[in-house]
């Protein structure tokens, strides 16, 4: 065993240790033919029921089903949902509830991101635990607390307990379909940013860091993002490790009772495309390919605002110019067309709206430590250039066009984005200092902008 996986094996014994929810995490090939095993650990001689949709059923389900029996697991018929239209939406929760309701049985979640939201949240209405089969490295999602499900047209994280076991075989992962574990790869990489978010948020007294929760996702971060290729390549050392970092961030959202350890700016972009049904070639791009590009435009404004001196920021003049709430639910009703998505807005931008007296403490704050903060901050950061390159490698989406959003639709998301999420993060810095105009024409700039 190299010390790499050591140093994994021992992360993963300490954050099993001091769960919330999650007893048990199974990694390695073929674990998918275990999952008796693993549920009769957790659940004794209680009944299980696979829930899973049309695609994924032929490639682990049945396994998972058959595993359940061979280990003498009373088992209901398995919950097979129609792969087609099937996405994190509130409507498939409630059929989901209904079904479950008509058995005594403990949910086996078997599939990714839209599945395991689904079954997460189903089962915590139903008053259940339940266990996932991870069948792809596509999200950090699994040993999360809480469910991110679209309802009412907003995309919204739900209050619920991650599993009580996770099983993920590297085998079914490394068979995953094109993309999937490229999408992971880029939903990893987002803690860069997230981190940087959270440290801004620190600094100026918005929100304080939980230290075991940073440390479970930014300690061995390079270490888990420095081999992109193999990702793509599908090469099983390289998608363990990926799928121990997913994990990770996971307990760490488990331990923190928050996204806050994994999400920042860059998926404010994501939510709001989600919100917007965004769709490219007849379907929605995943979640961390819409996450990558919103990685991408979070650090080009990191980057922006480090070519600026903000220690030398006319504090007075920006406040002056701070809008009210007026000017603030009219610069809203200007950005969102759609009811449901402007009353979200409405709700999320006026809770963090901040009086001038508030605003002037914060950019005085800002301006004194900007030099050290600025540092820690590169530290933080990988490069656009960078962060380019390495979605390229895995496979996952390196161009706003590769999923269907515009330079020009990109500009605008930067002003939403901001609006529809109470989260402070670089974009309410690039508001609150005045520079978020001046930052936009940089990003889009035909001369040296990262978004020419």
């Amino acid at each position: 065993m190299s010390v790499a996986t050591q140093v994994e094996n021992e992360l993963l014994r300490g954050a099993l240790e001091s769960a919330r929810d999650t007893e048990l995490l199974l990694l390695e090939r073929g674990a998918r033919r275990r999952a008796g095993e693993a549920f009769t650990s957790l659940f004794g001689a209680a009944s299980a029921v696979v829930v899973s949709d049309e695609t994924i059923f032929s490639i682990a389900g049945r396994d998972v089903h058959d595993a359940l029996r061979q280990a003498g697991q009373a088992c209901h018929e398995p919950v097979v949902l129609p792969a087609q239209g099937l996405y994190a939406e509130y409507s498939f929760v409630d059929q989901l509830c209904q079904r479950l309701q008509a058995i005594d049985a403990v949910p086996i979640a078997v599939g990714a991101g839209t599945i395991n939201d689904l079954v997460k949240l189903a089962a915590h209405r139903c008053g259940r635990k339940y266990l996932t089969v991870a069948t792809a490295a596509s999200m950090d999602g699994y040993t999360a607390y809480g469910a991110s499900i679209t309802y009412k047209g907003s995309k919204q994280t739900f209050d619920c307990p991650a599993p009580k076991g996770v099983v993920a075989d590297l085998d079914v992962i490394a068979a995953a379909p094109e993309g999937m574990n490229a999408s992971g790869f880029a939903d990893l990489a987002a803690k860069c940013p997230a981190g940087a978010d959270w440290l801004l948020a620190e600094f100026l007294g918005v929100e304080a860091i939980n230290r075991h929760a940073w440390e479970a996702v930014q300690s061995q971060l390079r270490f888990w993002m420095d081999n992109p290729a193999g990702v793509r390549q599908r090469k099983l050392e390289s998608l363990r490790r990926l799928t121990v970092a997913l994990m990770m961030t996971g307990f760490a959202m488990q331990s923190a009772l928050s996204s806050r350890p994994a999400s920042g700016a860059e998926h404010q972009f994501s939510h709001l495309w989600d919100m917007e049904h965004h769709t490219h070639a007849g379907a929605a791009p995943s979640h961390g390919f819409k996450v990558g590009i919103g990685s991408l435009a979070s650090i080009a404004l990191y980057e922006t605002l480090f070519r600026e001196a903000l220690s030398l920021m006319d504090i007075e003049a920006i406040v002056a110019a701070w809008p009210d709430a007026e000017r603030n639910e009219q610069e809203i009703a200007a950005l969102f067309s759609h009811d449901e998505l402007a009353a979200k807005a409405r709700e999320e931008s006026g809770v963090k709206h901040v009086s001038r007296d508030v605003l002037r403490n914060q950019l005085v704050k800002l301006s004194r430590g900007w030099p050290e903060l600025r540092d820690r901050l590169r530290e933080q950061l990988v490069s656009f250039a960078e962060l380019r390159d390495m979605l390229c490698e895995a496979g996952a989406a390196y161009m706003p066009e590769q999923i269907g959003i515009s330079r020009d639709r990109l500009r605008r998301s930067y002003r939403q984005a901001y609006h529809i999420r109470r989260r402070f993060t670089v974009l309410d810095v690039a508001r609150r200092a005045g520079l978020m105009d001046a930052a936009l024409e940089q990003i889009f700039s035909s001369d040296r902008g990262q978004f020419a």
